[in-house]
Order: structure tokens, then C-alpha cells, then sequence
């Protein structure tokens, strides 16, 4: 049993598998019980320590199930309406990964789940592929490849003759 005020983290030791009641789970990550009770009974987020077998038992929940729950609560909290978040849930789980391994990226509309430092995949729209390009490498490229070509001072060429010049150039 750890000390109080320590995180007694879910690394699946077998044995005695501690958990954190429902109340806790709630006060921990900022949702009612009765939203805590929905998830659970939809399958949205399960307890994995116990599950509730019927009347007077206790639901509990490991750390990386309170890390699930934070992650939807997040989700709502940025407007992402909860049959959305139930839709990237369920991509997620379709390409064998879950919320607590998962960096997501959302901007109210839609869920992303960021695959590497160049990709997005749009959970929403059946694993779409978004690309990111981070602009200093593209900066640095450039720098080292216009080296190559000219550049002509603004001063060094009359008004109204460097539009003739461009025109003459694509035309």
C-alpha cells in the first residue's frame, strides 16, 4: 500500500490490484457520478480493477483508467460533443491503441490522433491522413538551396520595369 499522498500507478502486477473508487474517480478528475456511471455502462471508460457485479459493489479504477477519464473530459471541455468523443475512442481501439498511450489533438470539431512529428489521422473521419509540416526544417532547406540563384536588388531595377522583367520570364 503506498504512502498517503503518493500515486499508486496500474503497471499490472499480478496479485492484490489496488483502485480507486468511483467518489475518488469523480473528485479526481472533475465529473459527476452520474457521468462517471454512464461512461462505465456505455463502455466508453470501464473500470479495469472492478467492475460493478450488481447492487452494493464498488466500481474501482486504476490510474490509467482516471487517465482515460480525464483524457474524455478534456475532449468535452475543448467541445467536442461526447458521440465524438465515443466515435475516436472507438478508432482508436480499431487500431489497437488507447487513450492513455495517445497524444490527441482537437480543436472543438474534430479528434486527432498525433502519429508522429508529420502526421495527424483524423479519428472522426476513419483515420484520414492529416500532414503537419514544421516550417523551420522547410526554412533551413531553402536557406541552403536559393543560394543557388541570383537575387537582384529592388533599387537596381527602374518602377514598373520589374513587372515587364516577370511577365517576359513566364510568359
Amino acid at each position: 500500500m503506498p504512502e498517503a499522498g503518493q500515486l499508486a500507478l496500474d503497471v499490472g502486477d499480478v496479485g492484490v490490484r489496488e483502485g480507486y473508487r468511483g467518489s475518488s474517480a469523480t473528485k479526481i478528475v472533475g465529473i459527476t457520478y452520474r457521468q462517471l456511471d454512464y461512461w462505465a455502462r456505455t463502455g466508453l471508460v470501464e473500470p479495469s480493477v472492478r467492475k460493478a457485479t450488481g447492487s452494493g459493489t464498488q466500481r474501482l479504477y486504476s490510474f490509467d483508467d482516471v487517465v482515460r477519464l480525464r483524457v474524455v473530459k478534456r475532449l468535452l471541455d475543448t467541445g467536442v460533443s461526447l458521440q465524438k468523443v465515443r466515435r475516436a475512442v472507438d478508432e482508436l481501439r480499431a487500431r489497437g491503441r488507447s487513450l492513455a498511450d495517445a497524444t490527441l489533438v482537437s480543436h472543438g470539431d474534430s479528434v486527432y490522433l498525433l502519429e508522429d512529428d508529420a502526421s495527424l489521422v483524423d479519428l472522426l473521419r476513419r483515420g484520414q491522413g492529416v500532414f503537419a509540416i514544421a516550417l523551420g526544417p522547410v526554412i533551413e532547406e531553402l536557406r541552403g538551396e536559393v543560394t543557388a540563384f541570383p537575387t537582384e536588388r529592388l533599387d537596381d531595377v527602374a518602377p514598373g520595369q520589374a513587372a515587364d522583367m516577370d511577365d517576359a520570364a513566364n510568359g
